[in-house]
């Protein structure tokens, strides 16, 4: 699993001033279907289709429910076109949606409030992925479907070789940086990447950050807020002692740092098993996983680094069909089972992420057999995300500002300061009201 496009649609498509709180489905007493409901679910994820046939032949057919998914792009692709269809009264039944994204649809008026038909499933997820999923309110826009919680990624060989230890705090972590380069100073512990928006927004998480907030009728907006600067300070000082690399991921460059041991480590979710099999094929069996060092010692915080959820639009006519749906795909342990094989997916339900079809630790990790063992308590503490209607815009300023202070090893407060600027321009430009 690797879902990393995490950025979400645009500024053409938001509508002004809609507020979330009013956003969602009047329909809450409509009655359940009285006979054969076809449900259109738009997904990206590979073998959906597989997965839906499972319901189709089982459970739907039982209550007369048929799902037909249509792959669709994801990212800014799936977004502008859902939003597009909705527009016209033609959006499909269901949806697969990044969290990141859930705002955008709920202030369009897309997504359907369905706490009625499936709120009774909160207790199946840790409480920070839950939230992304209500955006902090009453209603309930979506299911959360997976999950990538943070972790820490560590060549093990190499750690014992130069005599380091597994940091379990932001403070022995760059204590681990420097004592590496005093013994070889040609290595690095790992890189800060401007490329990574979302790897950068899952750290600030972890520190307590809400980048988005609402109050009344009105959007507040504070990247630039106490818990981000502590990680941008701390990454930046990082950067502009040499004690870190300052080269992005997902590079020629970066792939053979990985493979070679030039870095020797890795800040990155659970999906992490998947990309370094291909970005570092020749340290199969050599790294380990570790959770993500801590602010507070002895504490279990982590943030999120992609994931999505299946949500029901206003444009359903069988709205109670499609949460059935959406509840047994994210909810039953055989259509849990099926994701897993099917899709590639770390599940967001805390009782499929071990056992079952992830009993074993991914094959690259064949050395660490508790390894979805030790994820799952990880995941357990995963910190809340407050998203807003504008992400696209903050993340595009981040890598345009950050790139810039990371090339040149200087402050990376007014990179996170134009950050801030950039985004509150954005929502106001667009009609949003914004407090300060």
């Amino acid at each position: 699993m690797k879902y990393r496009t995490v950025a979400v649609s645009t500024a053409a498509a938001l509508a002004a001033t809609a507020l979330l709180s009013g956003c969602g489905s009047d329909d809450g007493d409509e009655a359940a279907p009285s006979g054969p409901a076809s449900l259109t679910y738009w997904a990206w994820a590979p073998g959906m289709d597989k997965v839906a046939d499972i319901w189709n032949k089982g459970p739907g057919k039982e209550a007369g429910i048929t799902v037909t998914v249509k792959k669709q792009a994801s990212g800014d692709d799936l977004v502008t076109k859902i939003i597009t269809a909705a527009k016209a009264g033609k959006a499909p039944d269901l949806v697969q949606a990044e969290y990141q994204a859930l705002p955008t649809l709920v202030s369009n008026d897309v997504l359907a409030d369905i706490s009625e038909e499936a709120g009774d499933t909160k207790g199946e997820f840790a409480d920070g992925i839950w939230q992304q999923t209500t955006l902090g309110s009453d209603a309930l826009y979506a299911l959360p479907q997976d999950s990538g919680p943070l972790m820490f990624y560590y060549r093990k060989d190499l750690f014992e070789q130069y005599g380091l230890t597994v940091p379990t705090t932001w403070d022995e972590f760059a204590g681990t940086a420097r004592a590496l380069k005093k013994k070889a100073p040609d290595k690095d512990l790992t890189t800060f990447s401007s490329n990574d928006s979302g790897l950068f927004a899952g750290l600030a998480q972890q520190a307590g950050a809400k980048w988005w907030t609402t109050g009344g009728d009105t959007w507040k907006v504070a990247i630039d807020d106490p818990a981000t600067r502590k990680v941008a300070d701390f990454w930046g000082g990082l950067v502009e002692e040499g004690a870190v690399d300052n080269q992005p991921m997902y590079t020629p460059a970066w792939n053979k740092a990985l493979n070679t041991g030039q870095q020797v480590a890795w800040v990155s979710a659970v999906w992490a098993p998947g990309t370094l099999t291909t970005a570092a094929p020749e340290t199969k069996g050599r790294w380990a996983m570790a959770p993500l060092p801590q602010w507070t010692a002895g504490e279990n915080v982590t943030g999120s680094w992609g994931g999505s959820s299946t949500a029901v639009t206003n444009d359903s006519k069988d709205k109670k069909a499609a949460a059935a749906f959406a509840k047994w795909l994210n909810t039953d342990p055989v259509a849990l089972a099926a994701l897993v094989k099917e899709s590639g997916i770390y599940p967001a339900a805390t009782a499929a992420q071990t056992g079952g079809a992830l009993s074993e630790a991914p094959d690259y990790f064949s050395n660490q057999p508790g390894f979805y063992t030790e994820a799952a308590k990880i995941a357990q503490g995963t910190a809340p995300a407050a998203w807003g209607p504008n992400v696209n815009v903050a993340y595009s300023a981040f890598k345009d500002n950050f790139a810039a202070a990371a090339k040149s090893k200087s402050d990376f407060g007014p990179a996170l300061t134009a950050m801030q600027d950039a985004t509150v321009a954005d929502l106001k430009k667009q009609g949003f009201g914004v407090s300060e």
